[in-house]
């Protein structure tokens, strides 16, 4: 249940402009108006379960966006059981001017483009099965970046300036000019030819509800910052954090260093903790690097060099 001092279960990634909400617990809209983010830029909300402390902030939100003369459909995702949970949920809410369509992530992931045009090319949200009392699934979003585009190789190739772009999004599809694939030594120009090795991409892990698994672990390998369930602080609650299907700090920091994590942030407090830094050591002992999650917590990541930011 929320505190004077602390919100419950939210938070919002922003990409290009655009916005994924990762559950909306009472009081999300609330906290959204403080830090500056446009309910009318959420195209998806990433439910991680059903429980009331990360859906009972639905139907503001919902209304809200009425009111704002939202015109552009809303998505909205979870775990099995979507749309027995959430129809009363949209009844209450009782919304017109917009859509809202329920949307189970297939197992691949989706593109966020799908959704929306605005998002970058290579934005991919997943769902990953979590360990919890009732269905729940935590969330890997990721943003990868096609290889660097070589420019000297494709002058030297002949190939149009005017078609640069287009090869460097699209490296494995062939080279057309003019209505013609474009052709070398014989063979047809793919964009690979023009480009250099991978590089690295961005990725966040939102857990949801959780008990430490396999599944989790494995796809928060090596994301840029890992979002974990850390309900109970003290290494000697964790039969208690099996018995509800939570984690405790010194559990999810034992998590985030196997993955290889570079950063954490704890999240989930129970109510009863009320200084969850006292107990920050029990994680930094394991990951140091570890921090306690706050109302109004951010952080920009950034590729690992300064071209193509967003």
């Amino acid at each position: 249940m929320p505190t004077p001092e602390r919100g419950v279960s939210a938070a919002v990634l922003r990409c290009g402009g655009r916005c994924i909400l990762f559950d909306c617990g009472e009081g999300t809209q609330t906290a959204l108006r403080r830090e500056k983010y446009s309910p009318l830029k959420i195209d998806l909300i990433a439910l991680s379960h059903y429980h009331g402390d990360h859906i009972f902030g639905l139907p503001g939100l919902l209304q809200t966006m009425s009111c704002l003369r939202r015109t552009e459909p809303l998505y909205l995702t979870g775990p099995e059981g979507l749309e027995a949970a959430l129809t009363p949920v949209l009844q209450l809410a009782a919304v017109e001017d917009y859509e809202i369509r329920l949307l189970p992530l297939p197992r691949g992931g989706i593109w966020m483009k799908s959704l929306c045009p605005s998002w970058p090319q290579r934005a991919r949200l997943t769902a990953v099965p979590a360990q919890h009392r009732v269905p729940s699934q935590g969330y890997l979003f990721s943003l990868e970046r096609p290889p660097r585009f070589d420019p000297e190789t494709a002058k030297a190739l002949g190939i149009p300036v005017c078609c640069w772009k287009r090869i460097a999004a699209q490296p494995e599809e062939p080279v057309e000019w003019d209505g013609r694939v474009l052709y070398h030594e014989g063979k047809p120009v793919l964009g690979s030819m023009l480009t250099g090795k991978a590089r690295k991409g961005l990725k966040l892990f939102f857990s949801g509800d959780t008990q430490p698994c396999p599944a989790l672990e494995q796809a928060a390998a090596g994301v840029d910052l890992l979002i974990f369930d850390a309900t109970y602080g003290e290494d000697s609650q964790e039969d208690q954090a099996l018995l509800y299907g939570h984690s405790t700090f010194r559990q999810a920091a034992e998590l985030a260093s196997r993955a290889k994590a570079k950063r954490l942030w704890l999240t989930h407090f129970s109510q009863m903790m009320r200084c969850p830094e006292d107990r920050l050591p029990n994680a930094q002992e394991i990951f140091p690097p570890a921090l306690c999650g706050y109302d109004g917590l951010s952080l920009t990541l950034r590729f690992e060099d300064d071209s193509d930011n967003l």
